[in-house]
């Protein structure tokens, strides 16, 4: 039974999509009891495979393998072709403590999207076929146990987006989808390159094999001379495509656009899931495969990443659409997992992956909030929504306790992660630390800033006296992610306790 478990869970959502096919898009209420329900199966499968871990069941049992396809004419492992020897290529899926967490985040925020996604005006069927092809390939991305099928779930995320954001999106959709194609394209096609010189070097697309061969874990041989330089060159590869999902300035330009032209519920998933893949990825395959070469980086990386922190900082402090002060924010909190991974320790990259999850649930909550707020008022520009207090009380207070969150309030997730990541790193390189936490302060500079300007500044006539709170359904999803911001906060053991073994293999990987 566990061994369709796992594939159960990543491809739930296709029946959906089936039952969508044939509902009549003109039955909108179907259409949308359909779309959410379809969500839910792979959620509560997440969350059954994340209760028996904590009872102290073994994550293998999860894992799935069926050979998949050969390389030539004959049905055998170790086939000659193109003098090589190659082994035949698996469909393998798998789950570790990190792809775990990241799988129960994607899982509910999906379903909490799913909800969200009342908001949306027109063409449900297709809205909803796509948003579960999304669900798909980002819970398919994290499961995946070898390069191909990593790649295939990759770029299965790319097509529903694209669609997603150039048919429902606002008055710059278009352009926004096609920016979006073409830098996560680019860096596709960067990734494709890599793993298959990883590929032709090592015979095998098993994750776990490669990592072992390129650590020294491995009895087993190259087929082609790996040398110091083309690891270097690989890592620096991963860190341009991967660079692009994160996004690491200065490729992060298609990133703004996004965030402001996508529909609300897909920013959430783009937001809280999709760029945190880059994270993702660097972690697995840069530190993983590569950890000597990452240390080697790593002054860089911690360079970088302070760059991100402060040049998101500054320029969402000047931003006067909600939007772009969040996106910004996001650039900026993105920077906090690059100054993790750089400290290269237990407490750094500790920090890194709450960072990811932290900020998956606090930006997920924001920009659902903005879709409430944009649905009453027509409206993102801050100077517009002054004294929304008064006409939305309620989702006034839940934009102040999101951005004591993303501030990194003590009690609640963005205080542990931000804490871990500079801890990491003090103890590694104070200096950069000591100008990172800059970022820290213009942090509740520009959320201060932006929150208090809309719900207590001066009103203007940007929308109508009578504007309707948060009602019904909307109370779901704000109080389900605020429910894990806190539960993070108060016992980041429930985090801690599965990225052990990934921490502890990491550190392994590096000499630590």
């Amino acid at each position: 039974m566990n061994s369709i478990f796992l594939t159960a869970l990543i491809f739930a959502p296709l029946l959906g999509i089936l039952v969508l096919l044939i509902t009549p898009k003109t039955n909108v209420e179907a259409i949308k009891i359909v779309g959410f329900l379809a969500t839910l199966p792979s959620l509560i499968l997440a969350l059954i495979a994340f209760w028996q871990y904590k009872a102290g069941a073994g994550l293998e049992q999860f894992a799935v393998k069926y050979e998949w396809f050969t390389f030539g004419n004959k049905d055998l492992t170790g086939e000659i072709y193109g003098s090589q020897v190659y082994q035949p290529i698996s469909f393998e899926l798998g789950i570790n403590g990190f792809s775990l967490v990241m799988i129960l985040l994607t899982a509910v925020l999906s379903t909490l999207a799913a909800i969200a996604s009342i908001h949306v005006k027109k063409e449900w069927k297709g809205y909803f076929i796509l948003f579960l092809l999304l669900q798909i390939g980002m819970l398919g991305v994290f499961a995946a146990e070898n390069l191909l099928l990593f790649f295939f779930f990759f770029e299965l995320t790319l097509i529903p987006m694209f669609f997603l954001i150039g048919k429902w999106g606002f008055f710059e959709k278009e352009s926004a989808a096609y920016r979006f194609l073409i830098y996560n394209g680019l860096g596709s096609a960067i990734l494709l390159i890599v793993f298959v010189v990883l590929f032709t070097k090592t015979g095998t697309m098993n994750i776990a094999e490669i990592t072992a061969m390129f650590t020294g874990n491995s009895d087993a041989m190259f087929l082609g001379e790996v040398s110091d330089d083309l690891r270097m060159g690989l890592l620096i590869a991963l860190l341009v495509a991967f660079g692009i999902k994160l996004p690491i300035v200065p490729l992060h330009s298609w990133m703004l656009k996004v965030h402001v032209q996508a529909p609300p519920s897909i920013v959430m998933l783009h937001a809280g899931v999709l760029l945190k893949i880059g994270a993702f990825g660097l972690i697995r395959f840069g530190v993983g495969i590569f950890p000597e070469q990452f240390d080697q980086l790593a002054f860089i990386l911690a360079i970088l990443g302070v760059v991100n922190l402060l040049y998101g900082a500054f320029l969402a402090l000047i931003q006067t659409d909600f939007k772009m002060v969040l996106a910004y924010s996001s650039i900026s909190h993105m920077g906090i997992v690059l100054i993790g991974l750089a400290a290269l320790n237990e407490a750094g990259i500790q920090g890194a992956i709450f960072q990811v999850v932290s900020h998956g649930f606090i930006a997920a909550l924001l920009f659902f909030l903005i879709g409430v707020m944009y649905e009453r008022t027509g409206t993102t520009d801050i100077g517009k929504l002054g004294g929304l207090a008064k006409a939305m009380p309620l989702t006034a207070g839940f934009f102040l306790v999101g951005a004591m969150a993303s501030l990194g309030l003590p009690g609640m997730s963005g205080f542990v992660s931000e804490f871990l990541a500079f801890m990491g790193l003090f103890n590694e390189m104070p200096v950069v630390a000591a100008v990172g936490t800059l970022g820290i302060i213009l942090t509740a500079a520009y959320l201060l800033r932006a929150v208090l300007g809309m719900t207590f500044g001066t009103k203007a006539a940007g929308y109508g006296e009578k504007v309707v709170d948060l009602r019904g359904v909307e109370y779901i999803p704000v109080f389900a992610m605020l429910f894990f911001i806190i539960l993070i906060g108060v016992y980041p053991s429930i985090l801690a306790q599965p990225l052990q073994d990934t921490i502890n293999a990491i550190i392994l990987g590096i000499g630590g």
